[in-house]
């Protein structure tokens, strides 16, 4: 019979220590995005073709399977207005709930500063300190490599450009 000393012993060294990650989230237009990165070096990405309201949810449960998650960041600018609105949502109460740090970028520093879609006829594009919409072809986003060269910021509502319809 193992007395209660013995089993927090047998406990704490059979049980393995989940490495410590920080996500990246980039929901601003189909395929969702998800970067995890351990010392902030990218280790793993993740792809959805699902909406962010089903896919999020799920990447999240199965990744906190498997890491220790410190912090969470996401695009809040520009793009799909539901995507941000989602994301948002999901993620806010998330590291609430955990405890964590939330923190949000720019998404034209995830697609090189490039056009981002807004809808089928114009895209968002940046000017200057300027963003405006006008006919462009978005570029693709892209996890980058490390987190040390992203301009975070804990200002995490979702920053439309214009305003919603």
């Amino acid at each position: 019979m193992i007395n209660e000393h013995e089993n927090r012993n047998l406990t704490s060294t059979t049980s393995t220590k989940k490495p410590s990650v920080e996500l990246l989230v980039i929901s601003l237009c189909s395929p969702l995005l998800v970067g995890i990165y351990e010392n902030g070096v990218l280790k793993e990405q993740l792809l959805s073709q699902k909406h962010a309201s089903e896919a999020l949810v799920e990447i999240l449960e199965n990744t906190q399977k498997r890491y220790n998650i410190t912090s969470v960041g996401y695009a809040n600018t520009p793009g799909s207005f539901m995507g941000l609105k989602v994301a948002y949502t999901i993620l806010k109460v998330y590291t609430e709930t955990l405890g964590v740090e939330f923190w949000a970028v720019s998404g034209f520093s995830l697609n090189g500063g490039g056009a981002i879609k807004a809808n089928n006829a114009v895209s968002f594009v940046k000017e200057g300190d300027e963003v405006v919409l006008k006919r462009a072809v978005p570029a693709s986003f892209a996890l980058p490599p490390t987190l040390k060269s992203l301009a975070k910021t804990h200002e995490t509502l979702p920053d439309y450009i214009i305003s919603a319809v």
